[in-house]
């Protein structure tokens, strides 16, 4: 499955621009070190923790580190960030390849971070060796209040001045079993004092005495994110480590490692702004959450910023990377408009998706004055802005289906839909003039009667009277049944975008109980054979996507992508 993937990806890289990425301050920063001689190849990598799917954020990272080392020749790795094994799990870790390989990318080095912890075990006894590093008995709540604030120096703990000696006995017989979950942590020795917070002796390895998805139970000690990336950097010779604003704090921890672990090779850290949607959900946690709630149809709900929820729903990698590219790369925070996203899918999919007509709230239309057993094939286009799509035949005959909301009894001024004694054409096919209607005993109109004039039909050059109205149909003898799903978005507040903080009551209280509408209806008869994963135009209602996970033979699901227009300009 990657393979094919991959494979796919390798073919869509072919074709990308070759302009380059566009400018920004990193970009600057490598063709700067390029020139110097400071670094002699770029080697870049995109460092997920298998916790969780990737989403949309994710993909802002994805395309900026390798994008950047693509253009200049170098190397992206892709290294899973295994340092939590009770939040990490396989199924996240082929999902994250999936992802990436889908996107339009394919990564030089496939590595974990728990294949380095042999490796991380000996750089941390080099601090204890070097009196920088010590096993501590405080739990974590101790160690949180003796921390201190940004205006008061911390509290060094009681057991910091320990020997080395004694501090590398303790860690080996942490690593060797002998304690519980929190009983001891090994801290960097730095400074309790220090107006960076996260340089007051930052906690480096704690006991977790659980399964772990690569290494299984050799391990009962883990390396914290903040001790264990910086060395994973070092180790693969990456040259540029790229991450989100949030880690700028962290910098100075992160050279400190790199150096006084004495790692051959020295990265170095540059931070951008992370991306923020409005009506977005863009927290792994928080977006677990809704799948454990199951508030969602997993993690590949199409409602779901995930790159599988996009995916399912009917986004293209190119849509993606073109919304990427146009946001761009700062350092500062900003919140980008949904809409954005939604006009980069339509400008991709407006010359590659087949036009074609459904209908998703029916009415019936019988035409009185065509013959009973008569069906014609109507030639209608594919896409009236790509000739090169071609032609298809679809059937037409006495009774077809409109939508409900094309007919109205007793219509406001500027109606030019069907009402009793008005004419509209029929898309591809006739001008029709409804004369009757049938109601049910609730009074909802059921049935139309309408006739047909034969010298309209279109394509055929001899008509020369003009309608205002131009209604969409499928022909109800051959129609194929299908489902509709429409989405809205799943958080109600159209300025909300989301971090990884915040409260959760607010977080579930701004949930769209309208998200999700599920409705019946009918597609051409050449959409029954319709394929997961194929996306059409529906006219006038929008772009629709072939749902790969409820479809079944004869009887098609579509999602819908977006609707057809949208007030956002880019």
């Amino acid at each position: 499955m990657i393979e094919s993937i991959i494979y796919t990806a390798r073919e869509r890289l072919g074709t990308m621009e070759n302009k380059g990425t566009p400018s920004n301050f990193i970009k600057n920063i490598v063709i700067e070190d390029l020139q110097s001689g400071k670094v002699k190849q770029v080697i870049t990598r995109f460092p997920p923790e298998p916790n969780g799917y990737l989403h949309i954020g994710h993909a802002k990272s994805i395309c900026l580190n390798f994008e950047l080392a693509h253009e200049f020749g170098g190397r992206t790795n892709l290294r899973f960030d295994d340092t939590n094994p009770a939040k990490e799990d396989t199924e996240y870790v082929e999902a994250i390849k999936e992802d990436v390989a889908w996107l339009g990318f394919e990564w030089d080095g496939l590595f974990f971070a728990s294949n380095y912890f042999e490796e991380m075990y000996k750089r941390a006894l080099i601090l204890i060796q070097k009196g920088l590093a010590y096993v501590d008995d405080l739990t974590a709540e101790q160690i949180r209040e003796a921390r201190g604030t940004l205006t008061e120096p911390g509290k060094e703990s009681p057991f910091r001045n320990r020997s080395v000696q004694e501090n590398t006995e303790l860690f080996e017989r942490m690593r060797g079993g002998e304690f519980k979950d929190g009983e001891k942590v090994l801290r960097a020795k730095i400074d309790m004092a220090s107006p960076n917070v996260n340089l007051r002796d930052p906690v480096i390895y704690r006991v977790v005495h659980t399964h772990h998805h690569n290494t299984g139970d050799a391990w009962c000690i883990y390396p914290m994110y903040a001790f264990a990336h910086p060395i994973e950097d070092a180790i693969e010779g990456v040259t540029h480590s790229i991450c989100t604003l949030e880690f700028e704090d962290q910098r100075p921890f992160y050279d400190w490692i790199v150096r006084e672990c004495e790692m051959e090779q020295v990265p170095r850290q540059y931070e951008f702004a992370r991306l923020n949607i409005t009506n977005t959900v863009m927290s792994k946690r928080k977006l677990k959450q809704l799948v454990d709630e199951q508030a969602v149809d997993g993690w590949d709900d199409p409602r779901m910023p995930t790159l599988s929820g996009l995916r399912r729903r009917g986004y293209t990698p190119e849509a993606i990377r073109s919304f990427v590219r146009e946001i761009g790369v700062s350092k500062s925070n900003s919140l980008v408009d949904a809409r954005m996203l939604e006009h980069f899918i339509r400008e991709d999919l407006k010359l590659k998706a087949l036009r074609t007509m459904a209908v998703l709230k029916p009415l019936k239309v019988v035409i009185t004055n065509y013959p009973e057993d008569q069906t014609e094939l109507l030639e209608a286009e594919n896409n009236t802005e790509n000739p090169e799509m071609g032609s298809r035949q679809i059937p037409f005959s006495r009774e077809i289906y409109i939508e409900q909301d094309d007919f109205m009894e007793n219509p406001p001024n500027k109606y030019f839909r069907l009402f009793p004694g008005n004419e509209v054409r029929l898309k591809n096919a006739y001008f029709i003039k409804c004369h009757d209607f049938v109601k049910d005993e609730q009074g909802n109109v059921v049935e139309l009667h309408c006739t047909y004039d034969i010298e309209t039909k279109s394509g055929s050059g001899f008509n020369a009277r003009k309608v205002k109205g131009t209604i969409h149909w499928v022909d109800a003898k051959h129609a194929v049944p299908a489902e509709f799903r429409l989405y809205e978005p799943l958080i109600m507040d159209d300025t909300q975008g989301d971090n990884e903080g915040g409260e959760e009551a607010s977080f579930l209280d701004n949930l769209n109980p309208n998200s999700l509408k599920i409705i019946e209806g009918f597609v051409e008869d050449n959409m029954k054979e319709a394929k997961p994963q194929e996306k059409f135009q529906f006219f006038r209602h929008g772009y629709f996507n072939v749902d790969p996970k409820y479809t079944v033979a004869g009887r098609p699901v579509f999602n819908l992508i977006v609707s057809m227009k949208s007030s956002f300009e880019v």
